[in-house]
């Protein structure tokens, strides 16, 4: 039985590597061994990626820790900081208590609110020139993803005048540049249990003209300072808690899962081009192991009780967890598959969002293809889809290789399912003929796909959609 699962194996790389000779997917694919863990990260010939780094921001967690940011800004000796929120979390306690503290402290500060749940260049585009129309020393960010990634974005361009918007961002969309100027501190506060943002150098946003979403990724923009206070994420709207904790899920399954950093292609001629997303490593893959292992306890609890602020708070910690690994490692298909399902929607919305736009938010756009993809990619390496599906509960005692890609599939329509996920893609108002729209969305998303651990054609793509239309 073994010999033949081996034959399997080596079949599917055979098939991989033909459909794709890219430096990204022409792998060795050693991570299919059922030899010690250490081998998947094995140092390779020639000018194969040989190393990794850990880059996180510091972060503080605790019951009411948001009342210190006024004392952490007067301890950066600023003077005037710009605040970023969004208009709803403006009027509530959250603010109120970040204000107290930056009043009570001396620290001067103008507030930015003007900003999209998902944002858009042109949206980033506005706070931008708010940063720049003032001598800021210090950003600090109130909110959920878009408020961080917003902050960090004109945190960005604030400090490079001199650029153009799409000189940072993502290749192929934008030139992908690398950042040298030094950027200011930003503390960030966030109010969702999802993104992680607080911890990465990422930054994502909708792109009008492509019609899907792209991002920003390098070091440089990770924040300052994290203060994670579970006090908040209780006030969370029931949807906006389950999209936020399927976000944390795919992070820590899409990290952990994500080809090894020395399997991602050819080392850097300078570490500063070292990107942000460099694969799955050994430091990652402990961070995404413990987001999984909290997501088991704690994520059905917390959907199902906001007052839960020990199932809240521990998925608070899981969100920062599943940041750090996946802001290390990066994330593969069902990102990259949900940034055209969020630019291409039609008149799908969602309660507890505030939004006057159609909108598929984040972490459904996510999850949606979710079952598909790990099907998908088991293959190439289903040690690690079989413990992914263990670490979220599922019996996988006397399993087979082989039904690994099958039982993580039915492990994540579990909690979808039980969290109440619409049935696909067909439930957000899509049909088979937005496919092809659907792939070329994915297609230039190459900062996340190229990560996948198998290699994949078009029409391969186009399957992943269609088998994503139902999910139940």
């Amino acid at each position: 039985m073994a010999a033949t699962r081996e034959t399997v194996k080596r079949l599917l790389v055979a098939l991989s590597e033909q459909s794709c000779q890219c430096p990204a997917h022409s792998h060795s694919f050693s991570r299919l061994s059922t030899s010690r863990p250490e081998s998947r990260y094995s140092k390779l010939a020639g000018n194969q990626e040989y190393a990794f780094e850990l880059a996180t921001s510091t972060v503080r967690y605790g019951h009411g820790v948001t009342q210190e940011v006024g004392l952490d800004l007067a301890n950066m000796k600023s003077k005037l900081v710009g605040v970023f929120t969004d208009e709803n979390l403006q009027k509530l306690p959250v603010m109120s208590k970040v204000i107290n503290s930056l009043t009570a402290n001396g620290i001067n500060y103008s507030i930015y609110s003007g900003i999209e749940i998902e944002p858009t260049e042109e949206s980033l585009k506005k706070a931008i020139s708010f940063a720049s129309q003032k001598t800021f020393d210090a950003f600090l960010a109130v909110g959920g993803g878009s408020v961080m990634d917003t902050a960090k974005a004109a945190n960005l361009y604030s400090c490079h005048p001199e650029n153009d918007f799409l000189d940072f961002v993502n290749v192929p969309i934008g030139k992908g540049l690398p950042v040298v100027n030094p950027l200011k501190p930003l503390i960030c506060v966030p109010t969702t249990a999802g993104t992680g943002s607080e911890t990465t150098g990422v930054v994502i946003f909708d792109y009008k003209p492509l019609k899907a979403k792209t991002g920003i990724g390098n070091r440089a923009l990770r924040p300052t300072l994290g203060l994670i206070d579970p006090e908040h994420v209780t006030t969370m709207p029931k949807n906006v808690a389950v999209f936020s904790g399927f976000d944390v899920l795919c992070h820590a399954l899409e990290s952990y899962t994500a080809v090894p950093f020395n399997e991602r292609g050819e080392a850097p001629s300078n570490p500063i081009f070292r990107p942000a997303y460099q694969g799955s490593n050994p430091i990652s893959d402990i961070w995404s192991k413990e987001a999984l292992k909290t997501i088991q306890q704690y994520f059905l609890r917390s959907v199902n009780d906001s007052d839960d602020i020990e199932a809240r708070g521990a998925m608070h910690l899981a969100s920062m967890c599943a940041g750090i690994g996946f802001g290390n490692a990066g994330v593969h298909l069902p990102h990259g598959m949900s940034y055209p399902i969020s630019g291409l929607v039609k008149a799908y919305t969602s309660s507890g969002y505030k939004s006057t736009k159609p909108l598929v938010p984040h972490g459904l756009s996510v999850v949606i293809s979710a079952p598909a993809v790990f099907e998908f990619t088991a293959p190439l390496c289903p040690e690690r889809h079989l413990e992914a599906a263990a670490l979220l509960g599922m019996d996988t005692t006397n399993s087979k290789l082989e039904d690994a890609g099958r039982i993580l599939a039915e492990a994540i329509r579990n909690y979808m399912y039980k969290t109440g996920i619409p049935n696909g893609l067909t439930a957000l108002g899509y049909s088979s003929e937005d496919i092809p729209n659907l792939v070329r969305g994915t297609l230039p998303q190459h900062r996340v796909t190229k990560l996948s651990p198998r290699a994949f054609t078009e029409d391969q793509l186009s399957i992943l959609f269609e088998k994503s239309m139902t999910v139940y």
